[in-house]
């Protein structure tokens, strides 16, 4: 039996304004519509045989996760499970814990593929025929990576040194040793002698195999796992690991950890396109070139330009006598790079950490279980928001200390808890919320609930919310 396990999480810092902490790199949207997440899902869904899919990702992005699938599979009759982390430790950690949910499920001789929710592969025939040859080596014991052909001698990723090939002409090796991501001369050689491939970051091996190398290589990591899944509990779904036990483990890679320190690795030799999508760069790529070696998403007018990338999102885009440069417009925040400097955007994601500017963090547009808020308007002493509540969705009963907030319904229906009295606001009618007092705001209808919130007071920051109750288990 093999179970997809999808690794939702990293901030994508290099693909900023688009991807942002509360709205990482798996939720970006392809030029086909589909996020990288949902693109992920439904190669995992399409193997040969796959009924369930595990994903790991952080209790933050669980509702959207879910809302991500059903967008893509609303009836699907493959099972969905989650592990959900309170925080990030690296991949070995999240393996682990995969790997000890997996055991304790379906038993020792489950396979696992562990797939990063941020690639893009298009070749799905050829990459099943992938898998089904990893799973085959996995199940002798191997612990099983796979590798991409290099294209160019690139040094965004790290490098596999093939070994002694398993079976003639089959494409599976032994790994002779992980090389980190090397400078250009070396990333150069690498490419011309034949002897490497790019680390794709993908894992094929069963649960016992794994749990056995982790702890022999880092008995750490293997013990601070089992006593953080015995402090976890497992009979609820979805399966929230304990928090501060999930805190103690090691944050280590998985490759740090397990791939670059066993004697039983493998790799195959992959036949098929790929990407990891890690910056402008690599998503250009992806894109369509006109004559003058520009690639372009949204609504853009070119003239005199060569070799840039453009993705406009809301407004109109021209660009006039430019050459090699990223251009990455989103409704609160643009990006204009040299191309050469694609890998150094992060760059900008630490100097707006340590600013304290929330434009790391949010778009204007920022997702909640029960649905969204858009700030339109953000001025001195006032605030407006275009809220969305899905149906049946609820925000939490909660209290502010320093602003009062007037709700408007737009479309729809609202049910408002104000104080001690509950009552029905339609379309066109208005609420006052004053601060201090006890409110809720839910949809009961069967349609989207839309309405403006004009906040105003001394203090309008997302963090002056007390909460009593909240569906969704979030913190008071």
């Amino acid at each position: 039996m093999l179970v997809p396990v999808i690794l939702s999480g990293g901030a994508g810092t290099r693909l900023w304004p688009v991807s942002r902490e509360a709205h990482p790199k798996p939720f970006m949207r392809m030029v086909d519509g589909r996020s990288l997440l949902q693109k992920t899902l439904q190669r995992a869904m399409a193997l040969q045989g796959v009924a369930d899919v595990v994903t790991i990702t952080n209790r933050d992005y669980y509702f959207q996760t879910r809302d991500e699938y059903l967008a893509v599979q609303p009836q699907s009759n493959i099972s969905f499970d989650y592990v959900l982390e309170p925080c990030g430790r690296n991949t070995a950690p999240a393996v682990a814990l995969a790997a000890l949910h997996m055991q304790e499920r379906y038993g020792d001789e489950v396979q696992m593929l562990v797939l990063p929710a941020d690639h893009v592969i298009d070749d799905g025939e050829r990459f099943g025929h992938t898998v089904r040859t990893a799973s085959a080596l996995a199940a002798q014991d191997y612990l099983v990576t796979f590798g991409i052909r290099a294209s160019r001698p690139e040094t965004g990723y790290g490098y596999i040194e093939l070994g002694d090939a398993i079976a003639a002409d089959s494409g599976q090796f032994r790994v002779n040793r992980f090389v980190e991501k090397p400078d250009s001369v070396t990333a150069e050689e690498y490419v011309s002698c034949g002897r490497f491939l790019w680390n794709a970051g993908m894992f094929c091996f069963r649960p016992k195999t794994f749990l056995r190398a982790l702890e022999r290589h880092a008995p750490d990591v293997h013990a601070a796992a089992v006593a953080c899944w015995q402090a976890t509990r497992t009979d609820v779904a979805p399966l929230e690991l304990d928090a501060d036990a999930f805190g103690a483990v090691p944050a280590i890679s998985i490759d740090y950890a397990v791939m670059e320190r066993a004697d039983n690795v493998a790799v195959v030799a992959c036949e098929f396109d790929w990407s990891d999508v890690g910056s402008w760069d690599s998503v250009s790529e992806l894109m369509d070139v006109d004559e003058d070696g520009n690639r372009i998403s949204g609504e853009t007018i070119v003239v005199d330009s060569s070799n840039c990338y453009i993705h406009g999102e809301d407004r109109l885009i021209a660009v006039l006598g430019l050459s090699n440069l990223v251009v990455v417009d989103t409704p609160d925040a643009l990006l204009v790079a040299d191309r050469g400097r694609a890998q150094d955007v992060k760059r900008i994601v630490e100097r707006l950490k340590a600013d304290g500017h929330e434009a790391y963090r949010y778009h204007r547009t920022v997702h909640r279980p029960w649905g969204t808020y858009t700030v339109l308007e953000d001025g001195d002493r006032f605030k407006i928001k275009r809220i969305v509540v899905k149906p049946g969705a609820a925000l939490s009963l909660q209290m502010h200390h320093h602003r009062s907030e007037h709700w408007i319904v737009v479309s729809g229906t609202a049910k408002v808890t104000n104080g001690d009295r509950e009552f029905l606001v339609r379309t066109n009618e208005s609420t006052y919320v004053p601060s201090g007092n006890a409110h809720r705001l839910s949809n009961p209808g069967i349609v989207e609930l839309i309405m403006i919130e004009v906040q105003s007071g001394e203090y309008l920051g997302e963090d002056d919310i007390v909460r009593f109750e909240d569906i969704y288990g979030r913190a008071r």
